[in-house]
């Protein structure tokens, strides 16, 4: 096959970076809320004429920038982060290559003869038409044919979920219909586990199968229940702004006959109902858990993922390197019946011990199963190899031939598939004795083989038969041998999985194993961490299913194996129309769709680098402990969030509704459109240490979604209570302090702010907790010293009308305006003025008055 140098590099599709200003105009137009803002800013800094609504318009447009800023620079360190943790790695692979070779003392000007060599060349520099050599440790840098292999076994776990390593050769397989299953095809994205292998590149880069699910999984993600909620959230209060604003501008307009000021009042009721600091509040708390989780050792590479955590009620994750550990072992060795057998493991160990091909994961786990030096120093004493016949495909069994020292007698021991191996046999031997092996005994030891592959178990034999002394020996002495047992090998249960399931059903999260590995050994090894599997499906069955009838099978069917990624995608779609929250773990190529698919996308550091890409949060232990801290962080997260939706809505709606009612009762304006400005200011940056707040245990024991509804139901039942505090403050300033004429407007405009800052902020210790507010549950210390700053911060401001000249939420002059509704006397004038109304004819007097402008 000729080289071909036009096939562009050899990497698969990776998501590419924004531009930074591109990244910064989508983060300001995806959140309705800082568009609303930047709106009103404009609008108050271009109808403004005061100083005051300048500072009013950059105190809006502000809010945006840190908003929009705190979550960038968040999410930039943590790519930063992954970009780092792949930096780390640099990856070639050895290929034939036609090079230069100068020959020593030669014309500088003769042609420089070239020669072909082993090099060792950067993977992404492959090209289709290379020759690649492989060996045991490999990555398969393409997709590629073999022409020549020698004990090869590939770990293909990445495309397929197959945590058992596949054996591949040179032969092509005539009625493969799947090409991850073709015996004689690699693909970029497996790795080589044992043996060797000569091979040709036949697809590089975005043209392999790796490549081709990669390029699918870049664009546009799937909106998360956090984004929607927060859409949804602000839409909800951009419509109660639609209505109230306008009727505030009519009714002072129609009852003051100050357009102009109605209009600037309606405009800060406007950002009064909106949650300005909602985006900056939702950043800050969001940095804040991405820096617990930190600690943690997990990367937060999309700040909304934190609180998604704590929302997902139900966690899907891939069975291999999960739940197990990654690596095989050897669980059991028994005789024919199913008992164990330490003469079994004795005989499987000198079998991998003694042969001198390259052991694969299954020799090692047997080597590994003998722990006792003293019993291993006793069979190299005892045994010593004379000769071997290697393992091949057709055979499927590889043997050793030993020499007892003690008697000097040879044994022939052989280890394979059970099929293979029984078919060589002639006996069996159970405790001492030995029988013949009838078909009666041939199906009772296929029986307990089945059991086991049942089990979850890889199960392979053993015969052994004393074979007479000679020179050599060859595959035809592989007969007449004694069955004595099977060895047994599993990818194991976590030690921490079991209780990690059990943490997180205790918190709401129902855990389901989506994997591409066969039923029967995901089934053992859930029943084995405490997953109850009544019910399974398959990838043939969910293709043949309707969407319907997949979200009704998933209610009750915690186990999805043989999937191919795209039904992983169908079961997640399915959980998300039965109105679940979905979590994903994954570390595949395979699971690069689901994990883009679901609401949070977890991946670790050894993953492939495209699930890297597609994850929302990376552990650096790949462990389902740290999940489930990672939801109870999630849980606070949105807790606090809450808190401030919850205080802000409600206290926000109460005050206009308290403005609406004050709008039409009193001869002036109620409250100044800068105070109402500064008071949702100094409120919500008192809020913004609500981050550093408890969350009550009871809130965290099980998943938290947004509820609309419910938020409603809290602003509208809360917040004419707290209007109750601002009507009885009304008839105290009319009645008893006597702010009851436009001459005292001013005092009248003071006190409600000081009360209205006042109470909103003292109120938050109620609201923040379900429990008993200072006896069951206090506020964090920042949050408290936050509010008592405030307060006094805004009582300070109420004594400084003359230094600032009434930009700090004061009148911006010593006069009124006064409505023609409302006829006055002169005595009610402020004495400022009365010089100016001496030198007017009595007549015109009274029309001066009602030409006087204030504030």
């Amino acid at each position: 096959m000729p080289r071909s140098t036009s096939s562009g590099p050899n990497i698969g599709a990776q998501e590419k970076k924004k531009p930074f200003v591109l990244e910064i105009l989508e983060r300001f137009i995806t959140n309705p809320i800082n568009i609303l803002l930047t709106a009103l800013a404009i609008i108050t800094w271009a109808t403004g004429e005061e100083l005051s609504d300048k500072i009013s318009a950059l105190i809006m447009f502000a809010m945006v920038v840190m908003a929009v800023f705190v979550a960038h620079f968040q999410e930039a360190r943590s790519s930063n982060a992954v970009e780092k943790l792949r930096a780390m790695v640099s990856n070639t692979a050895t290929a034939k290559r036609e090079v230069d070779e100068p020959v020593a003392g030669a014309d500088g000007d003769a042609p420089v003869p070239r020669v072909v060599k082993k090099l060792e060349v950067p993977i992404d520099a492959l090209v289709p038409g290379d020759l690649v050599f492989l060996a045991a440790g490999d990555m398969i840098p393409a997709d590629l044919r073999l022409l020549s292999a020698k004990d090869l076994f590939v770990n293909q776990s990445a495309l397929t979920g197959e945590s058992m390593p596949v054996e591949k050769f040179a032969v092509a397989d005539a009625d493969t219909k799947n090409a991850l299953e073709a015996r004689n095809l690699c693909f970029m994205g497996s790795n080589v586990v044992s043996g060797s292998a000569t091979a040709v590149l036949a697809a590089t880069g975005a043209q392999t199968y790796f490549g081709a699910l990669a390029g699918s999984l870049v664009g546009q993600r799937v909106q998360t229940s956090f984004d929607k909620g927060v859409g949804r959230f602000a839409w909800l209060m951009i419509r109660f702004m639609a209505v109230m604003a306008p009727l505030v501008f009519v009714i002072n307009g129609l009852t003051k006959h100050a357009w102009y000021d109605a209009f600037m009042l309606a405009v800060s009721v406007a950002v009064g109902l909106t949650p300005e600091m909602l985006p900056m509040i939702v950043a800050i708390n969001l940095a804040k858990g991405a820096l617990k989780m930190a600690k943690k050792e997990v990367i937060v590479k999309r700040l909304n993922a934190i609180q998604n955590f704590g929302a997902i009620d139900v966690l899907c994750t891939d069975k291999t390197g999960t739940l197990t550990q990654d690596r095989v072992i050897l669980e059991r060795h028994t005789d024919i019946y199913g008992d164990e057998n330490e003469k079994v493991l004795e005989f499987a160990w000198l079998n991998s011990y003694h042969q001198t091909g390259l052991r694969n994961l299954l020799d090692e786990a047997v080597l590994d199963a003998v722990h006792d030096a003293d019993r291993v120093q006793h069979l190299h004493a005892e045994y010593t190899l004379v000769d071997e016949v290697p393992f091949d495909f057709t055979r499927r069994r590889m043997s050793v031939i030993v020499k007892a020292n003690s008697s000097s007698k040879h044994f022939i021991i052989a280890k394979g598939a059970v099929a293979e191996t029984l078919a060589v046999c002639s006996s069996v031997a159970h405790e001492e004795h030995y029988q013949a092996l009838t078909a009666q005994k041939l199906d009772e030891v296929k029986a307990v083989a089945r059991d086991m592959n049942e089990d979850g178990f890889r199960a392979l034999a053993l015969g052994v038969r004393e074979i007479e002394i000679k020179s050599a020996y060859s595959r035809e002495d592989e007969r007449d041998l004694t069955m004595m047992g099977f060895v047994a090998f599993l990818d194991p249960p976590k030690d921490s999985a079991a209780d990690a399931i059990q943490a997180l059903n205790a918190n709401g999260v129902a855990v389901k194993i989506l994997t591409g590995d066969n039923d029967t050994v995901t089934r053992n090894v859930c029943r084995q961490v405490g997953i109850q599997v009544d019910k399974w499906l398959t990838g043939p069955k969910i293709e043949a299913m309707s969407d319907e009838e997949l979200t009704l099978a998933t209610r009750d069917t915690p186990v999805f194996a043989r999937l191919n990624p795209q039904q992983k995608v169908r079961v997640i779609q399915a959980l998300h129309r039965d109105g679940h929250v979905v979590g994903f773990m994954g570390d595949g190529i395979n699971d690069g769709p689901a994990l883009r698919a679901a609401d949070v996308g977890i991946s670790v550091d050894t993953a492939v680098d495209i699930a890297k890409e597609s994850a929302d949060i990376i552990l650096l232990e790949k462990s389902l402990l740290v999940l489930e801290e990672g939801v109870i962080e999630g849980r606070k997260v949105f807790g606090n969030i809450l808190k401030y939706i919850k205080m802000t809505a409600s206290s926000n709606f109460g005050n206009m509704f308290s403005m609406i009612g004050a709008s039409v009762l009193l001869p002036f304006f109620p409250i100044l459109s800068v105070q109402v400005l500064l008071n949702n200011l100094l409120y919500d940056f008192s809020q913004t240490a609500v981050a550093s707040d408890e969350v009550d245990p009871e809130y965290l024991a099980k998943p938290r979604q947004w509820d609309l509804k419910g938020i409603m139901r809290f602003m509208f039942y809360i917040g004419p209570i707290s209007s109750i505090f601002d009507y009885v403050t009304f008839g105290v300033l009319w009645f008893l302090v006597g702010a009851n004429t436009i001459a005292h407007a001013k005092l009248f405009q003071t006190g409600w702010f000081i009360e209205s800052l006042l109470s909103q902020t003292l109120i938050v210790h109620v609201i923040r907790t379900g429990r008993v507010p200072f006896l069951q549950s206090w506020a964090s210390l920042p949050l408290t010293i936050s509010g008592v700053v405030i307060c006094l911060v805004g009582i300070a401001l109420t004594r400084l009308r003359a230094a600032t000249g009434g930009i700090l939420g004061l009148p911006r002059r010593d006069s009124y305006r006064l409505s023609r509704a409302h006829p006055v006397r002169e005595d009610q004038v402020d004495p400022a003025f009365r010089p100016a109304l001496i030198a007017c004819a009595s007549g015109a007097r009274a029309a001066v008055i009602r030409a006087i402008i204030v504030r």
